[in-house]
């Protein structure tokens, strides 16, 4: 008998004991969800929502679980806490959730008076007691007297409403209600609550953002209405631009120097780049600021300062910024500077700090080498004058003259996309001061041949012919092969030498690499000549000419010192490329190399100089050293290891201990100055705070952020590039022009 009482209790028991389990589990669960939430991992709507255990009053168990809000003190099922969140929070259920001014959003709808006064002659009024509680606004809360609604009083006549103004307080009061209602929907769907870690790594982020973009983005942004409302909607709180001036712009600029400083003392030695001195023609402006940028043996670039420059820099001035700045990046061990790369070679100031410090090697930049030689040809190449002149004429009668310019219309009728206007230079620009808008000229003309063509064959343009001489030397420049086979020529060139820029900018090339670029050029011309059947003889002439106005010795010596030029020869050794020199250039080695050691060093290095002349490397290492491999960016083939050349010369060639001195410092050399792009926005502010010691300070250091943020990264364009890369469509453009001339023929 005791077995049968006891065996129906059991299970009973353990029933009981399986469900307060279950509860508290799914109790601890939700806690453990909300902690989560709370702390920033979690959804919104936990901060509002508590779990809660109900106990049973008889047991003192507990027998279930619902999420209270802690607004109302309301509680709800915690079976589906994201539905009880909607529907409770988010559907306007929870009378404190939200705008604080909720009775007046509870008021029936406004209406405009017109459809008020509508209703009244339509339907019955209604009046109640039922409708008491939306006869009051939140005045009556704030202990005023009680107010009906705008549109009640203007519906009904049968309520004594007395306001201060009269009846026409009704339509402000209308007026009041929309702008609640219109602050309450911009508060009713709050972004997820964030911690403060959350909100300051935010913030953090923002900063980041703000100060890397070098003013793309302008203070006065941050506190535009629509970022507000962005920063609302995702839970943060509002931001003010003094906050990016201050203690923000201060502690980031302190986190990039030290940063900074740390690489460059960490360097046995460096290169010192100056961009800025003079006029900045490739964007056809006066750059404003002086950047200088440490090159370190590793490859790396390390943005040191900004100086506000205001015009052009004499020489002199020149020198004295660039010794305080070796000084500055030195010390009292002024030999760790090996060498200095400028934008605009200021001939005087370069040669004496290059007397001045014997191991000091100072370059003028290749790009800017590159870009002038176009001012060469314009300055002292016919054929560019003569095609510059009759571009003048064409594009100023179309332009100008309203019948002729009439003619681009028909065009445009039979769907021929027509940018505008020929872009015409001012008068006294041309490719000797400034080549630019002059390249834009031409480009607008080649563009425009075909449609040029076939508007000088038209009965119209015939009539402007008789009446205007100009119109009638145009449309035989137009109809002559000639013209164009001159205006292709000049076009290809410089499009030759543009693509050569565009690589040296985008690949930054070593001193060791300036003789093979001017090489590459002089081919690229020769076949240029070929297929324009032009003599090569001036051609040559200029480019020599500018050749050497850039040319240094440490190209020579870099040239022959790199064992990523060694050439095999038929024993098998691995040679440096002497044969490729000329006798001169080999006499230029051998002062450079005496020059850059001291002076009792000097005839040891040039018997390890002969050394290295006759036996080379060891052809295992040799072969090491020039491994390339496809870049998956450009698809071109690049070495492997860009530092093996200074390496073997440290680690392999011991031996060599005058000479190898001199082959680590100049490996590593840079032959460009071209540093990071600022906004030219943000330059024209810089240019506004010139006076100001505060504002230049702030101006510096926002510079300093972003560029040592783009040298990270190893970004040294400019967002207009790049947002003028994506816009560009020119793919495709010529078969698009060759479809509409077709139907065009037909006009």
């Amino acid at each position: 008998m005791s077995d049968v009482n006891v065996n129906p209790v059991e299970p009973l028991c353990s029933g009981e004991e399986m469900a307060v389990k279950a509860v508290n589990k799914r109790y601890e669960g939700l806690v453990a969800v909300r902690t989560k939430a709370i702390k920033g991992k979690g959804a919104w709507y936990w901060t509002h929502l508590e779990p809660i255990l109900i106990q049973n009053p008889e047991t003192d168990l507990p027998k279930a679980v619902k999420l209270k809000c802690t607004l109302c003190e309301a509680s709800f099922s915690a079976s589906n806490p994201s539905r009880t969140a909607t529907e409770h929070l988010k559907r306007g259920t929870c009378p404190n959730f939200g705008s604080p001014l909720r009775p007046i959003s509870q008021l029936p709808p406004l209406a405009s008076p017109s459809s008020q006064n509508h209703r009244k002659r339509s339907s019955p009024v209604q009046t109640g007691t039922s409708s008491s509680s939306q006869q009051f606004g939140f005045l009556g809360e704030m202990g005023y007297a009680p107010v009906q609604t705008a549109t009640q009083a203007i519906v009904t006549h049968q309520q004594h409403l007395v306001l201060s103004g009269g009846k026409d307080d009704l339509d402000a009061l209308a007026m009041l209600e929309d702008s609640v209602k219109k602050l309450k929907s911009m508060k009713g769907s709050p972004g997820p609550a964030l911690s403060k870690d959350q909100v300051d790594s935010a913030f953090s982020l923002l900063a980041d953002w703000f100060y890397e973009s070098c003013g793309t983005v302008t203070l006065s942004s941050l506190e535009h209405p629509k970022f507000k409302a962005f920063l609302n909607q995702v839970g943060l709180p509002a931001v003010s631009r003094k906050d990016f001036v201050g203690e923000k712009l201060d502690s980031k600029f302190e986190e990039a120097r030290v940063e900074s400083e740390a690489r460059i003392r960490d360097a046995a030695f460096f290169q010192v780049s100056s961009n800025g001195w003079g006029r900045d023609i490739c964007n056809y402006g006066e750059d404003s600021v002086i950047k200088f940028i440490v090159n370190l043996p590793n490859g790396t670039n390390v943005f040191h300062k900004a100086v506000y420059k205001g015009g052009l820099v004499p020489s002199e001035y020149a020198e004295e910024v660039l010794r305080d700045t070796i000084k500055g990046l030195c010390g009292n061990v002024v030999q760790r500077c090996v060498g200095i790369v400028s934008d605009k070679y200021k001939g005087k100031a370069l040669r004496n700090l290059e007397i001045q410090n014997h191991w000091m090697v100072s370059l003028s930049c290749q790009l800017h080498g590159f870009i002038s030689l176009l001012k060469d040809f314009g300055r002292e190449l016919p054929l560019f004058k003569t095609v510059t002149d009759n571009c003048f004429k064409i594009a100023n009668l179309f332009n100008s003259k309203s019948q002729i310019r009439n003619h681009f219309r028909k065009f445009r009728q039979h769907g021929v996309e027509l940018a505008g206007l020929i872009r015409v230079p001012s008068a006294d620009c041309n490719l000797s001061k400034n080549y630019g808008p002059v390249i834009a000229m031409l480009e607008d003309i080649l563009s425009y041949a075909r449609i040029l063509q076939l508007i000088v064959l038209d009965d119209s343009y015939k009539v402007s012919c008789i009446e205007d001489p100009v119109a009638k030397e145009v449309a035989e420049m137009i109809q002559d092969v000639g013209f164009w086979n001159d205006v292709e020529a000049v076009h290809s060139l410089v499009k030759l030498i543009k693509e050569m820029t565009d690589d040296i900018e985008a690949e930054r090339p070593l001193v060791g690499q300036c003789l093979l670029l001017w090489e590459e050029l002089r081919a690229k011309a020769k076949d240029w000549c070929a297929k324009f059947s032009i003599a090569e003889g001036p051609i040559e002439k200029i480019i020599d000419s500018r050749f050497k106005r850039n040319y240094h010795p440490a190209w020579s010596a870099a040239f022959v010192l790199d064992p990523l030029y060694l050439v095999r020869d038929a024993s098998g050794k691995y040679l440096p490329p002497f044969k490729r020199l000329t006798h001169d250039q080999e006499k230029d080695i051998d002062k450079l190399i005496t020059r850059l050691v001291p002076r009792e060093e000097a005839p040891i290095a040039l018997m390890e100089l002969m050394k290295w002349r006759s036996e080379g490397l060891d052809p295992l290492y040799a072969q090491a050293v020039q491994v390339k491999q496809r870049d998956p960016v450009t698809g071109r083939m690049k070495i492997a290891n860009p530092q093996s050349s200074r390496l073997v010369w440290e680690t392999c060639l011991k031996e060599f201990k005058s000479l190898g001195k001199v082959a680590v410092r100049l490996l590593f050399l840079q032959a460009t100055s071209c540093g990071f792009k600022c906004n030219w926005s943000f330059m024209r502010w810089v240019s506004l705070q010139g006076h100001s010691r505060v504002g230049m300070d702030r101006a510096q250091r926002m510079i300093f952020i972003a560029a040592h943020a783009k040298l990270e990264k190893r970004d040294f364009s400019s967002d207009e590039e790049k947002d003028a890369e994506m816009l560009t469509t020119a793919n495709g453009e010529d078969d698009m022009f060759n479809e509409v001339f077709v139907d065009a023929s037909s006009v």
